[in-house]
């Protein structure tokens, strides 16, 4: 039970409250005690000598009725003491014997000094301890000591009681108070913890509503991100099962249809030699996915550069543009370059595979006499690299997607033009390592461009 995150907020917020109330309730008593004494200890000595003052002008015939009714103070014990130690008068809110006066004390009062000090009654008293109050006087040639205590006792028990009577009150509604603030506190917690469990079972549609600004708020909304980058991450394994399944599946049947034609001896050997030719290519087409498969598992495990050294990032560039000769010249296009001289430190093999895609897939969707532009050029501590083509282009809303492995924008040539979506994916994890960026932008019709960032480490430089 206290495992509960709420019954424990609950059971530390009670402790705290009590521990508060506690020490209130004895601050108080002690403040209202010694505010009690000091207040009534002056009024007390005044009313002593109003009362010494009385019985000095009273005859000696009157002076026992006088006595009597002097002593007779309510709210206060009053009692008269001679030199043997005899109680001479007493009021009636106390007794002969009630007040105890030590010889000690009644020798100071009697020599005429004034007595200050505490006093404890009898177990048959329920007053408790009080202060007592001594003063001296004659009458005639005969001294007397006369003592006051207040009877405040009763006042204080009556103040204890209502002060524990109100903070009891306190306490309980505190508590309430309590149980709906850890509630409140508990709730989005608990709910966080049921929505991980849910997704923990596979259900990233998990969506938590909150209005909180806090932060729990903000907590949740992370969790809301969480659970979005969950969902995406999911579709994405989902897209990319089903598209290497896709890719597998077309050239594996196209092998298997075509081999299973080839058993046909009716055949021409041209006929015969095409098959052989499509089952070749369907071939090599499987060997490509699964090297670039393998290559882009590896990019996205392994974020570390392991053979990095300087290296003429233009002329890479350029051994690329002449290594892809065959492709632009089939298609009638003359590369344009400008390429500045610039040496920048990195894995050159990894950059090269990322020239040979971004350059493959410009003249892949260029049209025929078309326009392939390539350039190079130094900006601060980076290294930027453009290629641009004036092919059919990427609509807006692809954009996003183009470095998602197997989304291939252009869905209409999937057939005519050779590829499986992975060379974008794989450019953006190379680059993605050497710390740098690629973007994309295009406008249909007009141009593509395609954009590569590379931070220049200290000791590269231009040439």
């Amino acid at each position: 039970m206290t495992r509960s995150l709420y019954v424990r907020t609950v059971l530390v917020f009670i402790a705290a409250v009590i521990v508060s109330l506690v020490f209130a309730f004895v601050l108080a008593i002690h403040m209202y005690s010694s505010n009690v004494k000091s207040l009534a200890e002056g009024q007390i000595i005044a009313h002593g000598k109003k009362i010494i003052a009385e019985l000095s002008e009273a005859s000696p015939a009157d002076l026992d009725a006088v006595m009597a009714n002097a002593v007779e103070v309510p709210g206060l014990r009053v009692k008269i003491m001679d030199a043997n130690g005899g109680t001479v008068a007493y009021g009636s809110g106390g007794s002969k014997q009630g007040t105890p006066i030590t010889e000690a004390q009644l020798r100071l009062v009697l020599q005429g000094g004034i007595y200050r000090g505490m006093v404890s009654y009898g177990k048959d008293e329920h007053a408790g301890p009080s202060f007592l109050i001594g003063l001296p006087f004659q009458l005639g040639d005969r001294p007397y000591a006369l003592y006051i205590t207040p009877e405040i006792v009763r006042l204080l028990d009556m103040f204890r009681k209502f002060t524990l009577t109100v903070l009891g009150y306190v306490l309980a509604a505190g508590s309430l108070l309590i149980l709906l603030a850890a509630r409140y506190i508990v709730k989005p917690v608990q709910r966080l913890t049921d929505a991980t469990k849910r997704m923990a079972k596979g259900d990233f549609g998990v969506v938590l509503a909150s209005k909180r600004k806090d932060e729990l708020g903000v907590l949740t909304s992370g969790f809301n991100e969480m659970a979005g980058s969950l969902r995406m991450l999911d579709k994405l394994r989902s897209d990319f099962v089903n598209n290497v399944a896709h890719e597998i599946q077309s050239p594996l049947t196209s092998i298997a249809g075509f081999s299973k034609a080839l058993r046909t001896k009716a055949l021409t050997d041209e006929t015969r030699g095409r098959y052989l030719t499509i089952i070749e290519e369907e071939s090599q087409r499987l060997s490509r996915l699964s090297a670039n498969l393998l290559r882009l598992s590896v990019l996205q495990q392994d974020r570390e550069l392991h053979n990095p050294g300087a290296f003429r990032l233009d002329e890479q560039i350029r051994r690329c543009v002449i290594a892809s000769e065959p492709q632009w010249r089939a298609k009638d296009i003359e590369p344009e370059l400008e390429l500045d001289g610039v040496t920048v430190v990195g894995d050159a093999d990894s950059l090269e595979q990322v020239w040979h895609n971004l350059i493959s897939n410009s003249v892949k969707f260029a049209e025929a006499g078309g326009r392939i532009a390539i350039s190079l050029r130094r900006e601060d501590d980076a290294a930027v690299a453009e290629v641009r083509d004036n092919g059919r282009g990427i609509e807006r809303d692809e954009l996003q997607h183009i470095f998602t492995p197997f989304y291939k924008a252009d869905r209409s040539r999937d057939f005519a033009v050779k590829g499986n979506g992975l060379g974008l994916s794989i450019a953006k994890a190379i680059v993605d390592m050497h710390g740098g960026s690629v973007d994309a932008e295009s406008e249909p019709g007009v141009e593509t461009r395609f954009t590569v960032r590379l931070p220049i480490r200290p000791d590269a430089a231009f040439a």
